[in-house]
């Protein structure tokens, strides 16, 4: 992809955080990150992909969930290191853990709280391995 500007990749070990916020409300519903790639195929498909640090393989928001994440809006930061992806939800959350918010509780005296209910059955979405 061919663009004006060429973010710093290389500052923060080769891949970018991406927080992701709902279009409309401006909830967070979660962070990832992205490489050069995963930018690319977000801006070219307008559904946001990340770089999995753990399965070490791009993977687009939705693949196996159905769940996916359109983009609306990409900002970028005055360091271009780092990426806001204002999306819409498509589906019954973001979380694996069956919440719409991948940040779904709050600390509150020292211990974390629920603040919003589950949205769906991770069980049901992820039958191949088990919420975490």
């Amino acid at each position: 992809m061919s663009t004006e500007f060429q973010l710093d990749f290389n500052k923060t070990g080769g891949m970018i955080p991406a927080v992701v916020q709902e279009h409309g409300t401006g909830k967070i519903l979660m962070l990832g990150f992205m490489t050069q790639e995963a930018f690319d195929k977000t801006v070219a498909t307008g559904n946001v992909t990340f770089f999995s640090r753990s399965q070490n393989k791009l993977w687009t928001k939705g693949e196996s969930s159905g769940h996916v994440l359109k983009l609306r809006e990409l900002l970028v930061d005055c360091d271009l290191d780092s990426v806001v992806c204002i999306a819409d939800q498509l589906g019954p959350g973001t979380c694996h853990e069956g919440y719409w918010s991948c940040f779904f509780r709050r600390v509150e005296g020292g211990k974390l709280v629920e603040v919003e209910p589950q949205t769906f059955d991770p069980k049901a979405v992820y039958p191949a391995k088990e919420a975490k």
